[in-house]
């Protein structure tokens, strides 16, 4: 063949590719570029229709003044900090259980613990609800038990509200990490645990010395999945808590959403607070690439 009938090759080759993608681009930029560019944009202004006016970095300074804001904040790095660490070692673990060729009945275990993750959002915070109500399950227990006297109202309080959010992200999430880590666990040649096991090393130091290091990629990657979604919390905090009591488990992302079209509508701030939670996720991956990404 010809060079100049390989080049017309290549760019007819190159054309045909890029038919099949523009369609995908087209809409990636009208239903993603186009919509972040807009809200860069409308973080700069407030007001709504033709009362719309240009105020600056006056909605970035107003959120460290705003004390539901601060709340939100903190509760989403409450929740950040105690929920995924708890979440990913139990995942990890789990899977590392759950990759033994021994083990009997593994398929109806795996699924078991993924189940969760597939029940609708809504569906298990009315469970979990019901579970923690006054007249509910765990606290049926824990009178007959002889630990509570009468019914505890969990949602009324602050920091038992907060643990309940913390309980069910757990109980919805790890399955689906834990899926990942097995994924993982699949390309580990499982001679390698038997080498180790006969050189004498306990299951703890097989584990730590073999299933983390190996695992370390898919380790970080849950990690920042777990904290982009965890500052992105939103239905647990709407359908669990209602925000409650007076926003002790509000969420930025249910925060955000209040202030756009439950309260007199704002989308200038709303649209500076979603921001700020973009640059929050961007700044967390970052740092969590730098510490765990060591490549040799």
């Amino acid at each position: 063949m010809s060079k100049s009938k390989k080049i017309k090759l290549s760019k007819k080759q190159n054309l045909i590719g890029w038919a099949f993608l523009t369609p995908a681009v087209i809409l990636i930029v009208i239903m993603s570029f186009y919509p972040m560019i807009k809200a860069l944009i409308l973080s700069f202004q407030s007001g709504v229709g033709s009362s719309i006016k240009w105020v600056g970095l006056s909605n970035y300074t107003r959120m460290f003044k705003d004390k539901i804001f601060i709340q939100a904040l903190g509760n989403n790095f409450i929740y950040l900090i105690i929920q995924v660490p708890i979440m990913l070692i139990l995942a990890l673990i789990l899977a590392s259980m759950l990759n033994n060729k021994n083990l009997k009945f593994k398929g109806l275990f795996r699924t078991a613990i993924f189940l969760p993750c597939a029940t609708s959002l809504v569906s298990y915070a009315i469970i979990f609800r019901s579970l923690f109500a006054v007249d509910g399950f765990v606290n049926q227990v824990l009178i007959k038990l002889g630990i509570l006297e009468t019914g505890y109202n969990f949602l009324t309080n602050p920091t038992s509200a907060r643990a309940i959010i913390i309980i069910a992200l757990i109980w919805r999430w790890t399955g689906y990490n834990m899926v990942f880590y097995l994924a993982g666990l699949q390309n580990i040649d499982y001679n390698v645990y038997e080498a180790a096991k006969i050189d004498g090393a306990s299951p703890f130091q097989s584990f730590w010395k073999i299933t983390v290091p190996l695992l370390k990629p898919v380790i970080l990657l849950t990690a920042i999945m777990s904290t982009n979604g965890t500052l992105q919390l939103f239905d647990e905090s709407v359908n669990l808590t209602g925000g409650g009591p007076a926003n002790a488990t509000i969420t930025m992302s249910h925060y955000i959403y209040n202030v756009s079209f439950k309260y007199v509508p704002n989308f200038g701030y709303s649209a500076a607070m979603a921001y700020l939670i973009l640059i929050l996720v961007a700044i967390l991956a970052f740092f969590q690439m730098k510490v765990g990404d060591k490549r040799d």
